[in-house]
């Protein structure tokens, strides 16, 4: 854990310092807006860090500002360092091949102001168009077909929803939207393959945030196995209040519904990097579980298919991949995972990866969509 949090540092304090300077830099064509600009700029590059170190012990106004500002800033660094680096290489390739025109040389103090005026403006733009297709939740089907072995049932109405990040931002607003979509579908069962929660349960329940969760209606009830963010923000307190909320939650551990299907959730790899115990391997986890009856297991991570295929698992759902969740980090959680989002078929197992129906960091969707996943599964012969 502390190896995580001193790489995600180094980087986080290593761009923030490049778009600093080059912003900077480009301000000096009216040097009086400097001071404004260090000022906003250094409030928000420690709003989350400050949210999220500070929490329970600040007034709830001002954690909602850092926590805004934070989230939000993630995606403005983002494209801030895109943009800096394209003109980056520009002015290297002019530095070669002495590329820019006359009226660039000759004006460059402007022309640099101008360029941040532009990307500033541009940034803010596709940054609000991203949130609002945040809260634009899209219901995906899906048909999947797999072995009936023992089971007695034909078909189950299965909604598959993952990655909500239940917080201030994420609130108890977005959730009772998501809910209600949920209950429209009529699902036979709720499957939810992690990070339902993302911030300090004392926040949650003082605010009411993941009460709607309680909400959700099916017949055979809601299932959940951890995400990396209930080992985050601490997987005992986190899993007590989901299970208050009536959630069943699956820790290495399998149900077996109306005699006809199990459901095994497992423990998010992440484990053993913020407790003091080891993931169990798969094989200790299928341990005792009649394979007679399919199985549907809740992974949040979607890695090491083979191993899930060589085990004969029926159907694997997973999150975690918000396949990217702003452009064009989608591109690389492409190459990243054998299936980012959406549907794979291996030899023998399926998978299904939800892109999520919530965001971390940003409430920013660029290049995916805020999902439900209503999968409609068949037990052939």
């Amino acid at each position: 854990m502390i190896l995580f949090f001193l790489v995600f540092f180094t980087v986080y304090s290593a761009v923030n310092f490049y778009i600093f300077i080059r912003g900077w830099q480009a301000l000096s064509y009216i040097p009086a807006l400097k001071p404004i600009y260090a000022v906003l700029f250094v409030f928000s590059a420690l709003s989350y860090i400050a949210a999220r170190t500070l929490t329970v012990n600040i007034p709830d106004l001002l954690y909602d500002i850092l926590l805004w500002t934070g989230s939000l800033w993630f995606a403005f660094m983002l494209y801030f360092f895109l943009f800096i680096a394209i003109i980056d290489l520009s002015r290297l390739l002019n530095h070669i091949f002495d590329i820019y025109p006359a009226f660039i040389i000759n004006n460059y103090k402007l022309t640099k102001f101008i360029t941040f005026i532009s990307v500033l403006v541009v940034t803010i733009t596709v940054i609000i168009a991203g949130y609002l297709n945040t809260r634009n939740i899209k219901i995906n089907y899906a048909e999947i077909n797999i072995p009936r072995k023992s089971s007695k049932i034909n078909e189950l109405n299965a909604v598959l929803v993952s990655d909500f990040h239940l917080t201030p931002v994420n609130d108890g607003k977005l959730l009772k939207k998501i809910v209600e979509r949920i209950n429209s579908l009529n699902p036979d069962i709720v499957l939810m393959p992690g990070d339902v929660l993302d911030d300090n349960i004392e926040i949650l329940k003082n605010r009411n945030i993941a009460e709607g969760l309680s909400g959700i209606k099916s017949k055979y009830g809601v299932f959940i196995s951890n995400g990396n963010h209930e080992f985050i923000i601490g997987v005992e307190e986190a899993d007590k209040y989901l299970r208050e909320l009536g959630l069943n939650v699956l820790r290495d551990f399998a149900v077996l519904i109306d005699s006809s299907f199990f459901v095994l959730g497992r423990e998010d790899r992440s484990k053993s990097n913020f407790t003091d115990e080891p993931r169990k391997t798969l094989t200790e986890v299928l341990n005792g579980i009649d394979r007679n009856y399919p199985v549907i297991l809740l992974d949040h991570t979607p890695l090491q298919l083979d191993d899930i295929d060589k085990e004969n698992i029926e159907l694997q759902l997973s999150g975690h991949t918000h396949h990217g969740q702003i452009f064009p980090v989608n591109l690389i959680t492409s190459i990243v995972y054998e299936v980012s989002w959406g549907y794979l078929k291996k030899n023998y197992s399926q998978f299904y990866v939800t892109c999520g129906v919530g965001t971390w960091g940003p409430p920013v969707r660029l290049g995916s969509d805020s999902e439900i996943v209503n999968l409609k599964i068949k037990f052939v012969d």
